[in-house]
C-alpha cells in the first residue's frame, strides 16, 4: 500500500518562494471554515461561492445559446441534463452544477491577465463545461446512475441513444465554440481540449476495465493514474485554457495544468470519501451507491492493498455481486464502508488529498507568484477540497 503523506510544512516552490498556504481537504459533515479559519481572505469559503455565482452569470448565457443551436432531438435532451427543461419540455429551473471548471478557466485568466482577459476567455470556459457534461451524460449511461443532481437521469427519460448521442453532439459543441472564437489563443486551446478529451477516454476506458477484474488484481498506483485522466486532465486544462487566453507562456500554461491536475486528485479523492460516507441529501445519489456497484475508488482500493484483517474482509464483500432485493442490503453496504474505513482506507484518501493539494500550491505558485493575484484559483481550490456532497 501507498505510505500515507502529508505536510508537515509550508511548500517552497521550485525557486524556493513559500508558496501559498495549502487548504486542509474536508470530510463529509465537517463544516468549519479550514484553511482560512478566522474570518476574511480567499480561503473563508465566500469568495469561492461568489466566483462560481459569477460565473454562471457570464457562461450560461454562452452556454445557453450554443445548445439551443443543437438539432431539436438534442436540444431537448441537454436543456433537461442541465436543469432548464423539464421532462416534459417545459422550463425549469433546477441546479445546473457547481460550475467549477469554468470558474478555473475564467479565475486563471483573471490571475494572469485581469477582467479583459477574464471577459474574453467567457467562449473557452462554456467549451470546458460543454465537454464535462458530455462525459457526465456517458457516465450515467455506463453506469446506469440513475440520478443526478438531485433528478432523474437523462437516460433514464430519454434512453440510451438520445443520452448518447447528445453528449457526443455537446462535445462537438464545445469544439465549435472555439473553432468560430477569433481570439488568437481559441486554436491552441482547442488542441488542448481534443487531447484532454481524448485523455478523458482514456481514462474512463481504464475505469471500466478496473471494474471486471477481481479486487486483488487492482493496483493503487494505477487507479491514481486513471483517476488523474478522468478528473484531473479536465481541472487542468481548464485553467491552461485560462492561462492561455491571458497570453501565458508555455512554462505558466504548463504549471496551471499541473496546478489543476494536483487539484482535480484532490477533487477526486474527496469525492470518492463522499461517494461512500456522504449525505445523499447533499450529493443527490443513493447512500452507498459506489459500494453497490463494486466500484473500485481510490479508498476501496487503498483499503484493499493494506495487508490488514479488514482488506481480507473486503476483499470477500466486493467479490460477491451486490444485490439490492435481499433483505439486509443496507447492513450490507454500512458493513462494507465499515470494512473499508477499518482497512485505513477513509484516512489514506484524505491525507492523500492534502497531499496533492501541497503538490497544486507549489505548481500555482510557479504560475502565479502573487498570492494576491492566484486568490481565486485559491478560493476555488479550498472549495472542492472542503466539500461535503
Amino acid at each position: 500500500m501507498t505510505e500515507f503523506m502529508t505536510e508537515t510544512g509550508p511548500p517552497t516552490t521550485k525557486a524556493g518562494r513559500r508558496a501559498p498556504a495549502v487548504p486542509r481537504p474536508g470530510t463529509p459533515g465537517d463544516r468549519g471554515k479550514g484553511a482560512g479559519d478566522g474570518g476574511a481572505g480567499p480561503l473563508d469559503g465566500t469568495e469561492a461561492a461568489a466566483l462560481l455565482e459569477r460565473t454562471r452569470a457570464l457562461v450560461d448565457p454562452e452556454l445557453r445559446a450554443a445548445i439551443e443551436s443543437l438539432p431539436p432531438s438534442m436540444r431537448r435532451v441537454a436543456l433537461y441534463h442541465f436543469g432548464w427543461l423539464h421532462a416534459d419540455g417545459t422550463p425549469a429551473t433546477a441546479n445546473a452544477g457547481k460550475a467549477i471548471r469554468p470558474a478555473l478557466v475564467l479565475a486563471a485568466a483573471t490571475a494572469l491577465g485581469g477582467p479583459p482577459a477574464r471577459a474574453a476567455a467567457v467562449r473557452a470556459a462554456a467549451a470546458v463545461e460543454l465537454v464535462h457534461n458530455f462525459t457526465l451524460l456517458h457516465d450515467d449511461v455506463m453506469d446506469r446512475d440513475t440520478s443526478r443532481r438531485h433528478r432523474p437521469t437523462a437516460w433514464t427519460v430519454f434512453g440510451d441513444p438520445d443520452a448518447i448521442l447528445s453528449g457526443d453532439a455537446m462535445q462537438a459543441l464545445a469544439l465549435r465554440l472555439l473553432a468560430e472564437d477569433p481570439h488568437p489563443a481559441s486554436g491552441p486551446a482547442a488542441v488542448r481540449l481534443t487531447a484532454c478529451v481524448m485523455e478523458l477516454c482514456a481514462g474512463q476506458h481504464t475505469d471500466t476495465a478496473l471494474e471486471t477484474r477481481p479486487p486483488g488484481e487492482v493496483a493503487l498506483d494505477e487507479v491514481l493514474v486513471m483517476a488523474e485522466a478522468k478528473t484531473g486532465a479536465l481541472l487542468g486544462c481548464a485553467c491552461a485554457l485560462g492561462g492561455l487566453y491571458a497570453g501565458a507562456g508555455d512554462e505558466e500554461v504548463a504549471a496551471l495544468d499541473g496546478f489543476g491536475r494536483q487539484a482535480g486528485l484532490a477533487f477526486q479523492l474527496i469525492d470518492d470519501v463522499i461517494g461512500i460516507w456522504g449525505d445523499s441529501r447533499r450529493t443527490g445519489k443513493p447512500v452507498g451507491a459506489d459500494l453497490a456497484a463494486r466500484k473500485k475508488s481510490l479508498p476501496v482500493v487503498a483499503a484493499l492493498t493494506s495487508g490488514t484483517p479488514a482488506a481480507a474482509e473486503l476483499a470477500e464483500l466486493y467479490a460477491k455481486p451486490y444485490r439490492k432485493e435481499e433483505a439486509d442490503a443496507a447492513g450490507e453496504i454500512a458493513r462494507t464502508a465499515q470494512a473499508v474505513e477499518r482497512a485505513g482506507g477513509r484516512d489514506w484518501a484524505q491525507a492523500e488529498a492534502a497531499d496533492r493539494m501541497a503538490r497544486a500550491m507549489q505548481e500555482l505558485a510557479c504560475a502565479v507568484p502573487d498570492p494576491e493575484a492566484a486568490g481565486g484559483l485559491l478560493a476555488l481550490a479550498e472549495f472542492v477540497t472542503r466539500r461535503s456532497g
